[in-house]
């Protein structure tokens, strides 16, 4: 997936301002130090109660079944939705053009999401001592999935650039783009 790629989706004429993609590998966010102590706690447990289970003796086969979710939601919260948040953001890439913000997602959790910068109606950004951040944009979502963007973040369908290198350096010329955009109406 190269630039090319979102490139596609370019207008006429659009210019393109800046591109990039989220920060590779494993990540851990701020919200996990709450997540990873459940997580433990919640797998922990499942763990627990279904070796408890399969060593009794005359278990019934539902009871020995029962626990089996549990223990693969365990192992999910875990150390899986590290994996996925991971490959999620592998197949991630951004665009800022003199129009539009670009997000586009591919893979087997596809998204494409295409902003005008005119409609944004405010930007937050989240920057660590590092510089790398998070540009989120204030439209209106769907709540019902914001829990398991907690989870793993890079699901999230909120449109957001996601843990970007320069973060300031693209929230401002992010900012710019906008203010000329109001400038040529």
């Amino acid at each position: 997936m190269g630039t090319s790629d979102i490139q596609s989706y370019f207008m006429p004429g659009e210019k393109l301002l800046w591109s990039g993609r989220p920060v590779q590998g494993f990540r851990l966010t701020p919200w996990d130090f709450l997540l990873v102590p459940f997580s433990l706690f919640w797998g922990g447990f499942a763990i627990f109660w279904e070796m408890s289970v399969m060593n009794t003796v005359g278990t019934p086969v539902l009871m020995r079944l029962w626990g089996i979710p549990f223990v693969l939601i365990g192992l999910y919260l875990i150390a899986g939705r590290f994996v996925v948040d991971a490959a999620v953001r592998a197949r991630t890439e951004y665009s800022l053009t003199d129009r539009r913000v670009i997000i586009r997602r591919s893979g087997p959790f596809p998204n494409f999401s295409a902003t005008q910068l005119e409609l944004l109606p405010s930007i937050g950004l989240a920057e660590d001592s590092h510089g790398r951040g998070t540009i989120k944009f204030s439209v209106p979502s769907n709540q019902r999935y914001r829990m398991a963007s907690v989870w793993t973040p890079g699901l999230s369908n909120e449109p957001q650039l996601l843990a970007i290198d320069g973060a300031r350096q693209v929230y401002n010329l992010l900012e710019k783009a906008r203010f000329d955009c109001r400038g040529s109406r």
